[in-house]
């Protein structure tokens, strides 16, 4: 006969595994919305300072 203790035990450990899965998918996601946004974050900079080159282009008249 196994003692209660250990189904508590194995139990835990199971739940452990499961939260700590759960949380590493959500940190994840977390991690690629922060990417992507940073990610457009540079190319409306990156288009601002096209735009701003194509200013300055014209009003040197090159």
């Amino acid at each position: 006969m196994i003692p209660v203790w250990i189904y508590f035990v194995v139990a835990g450990i199971v739940v452990s595994a499961y939260m700590a899965v759960k949380a590493g998918k959500e940190e994840r996601r977390e991690q690629n919305e922060d990417i992507e946004r940073e990610g457009e974050i540079y190319m409306e900079r990156l288009e601002k300072a096209k735009e701003e080159r194509k200013a300055n282009e014209k009003s040197f008249g090159i």
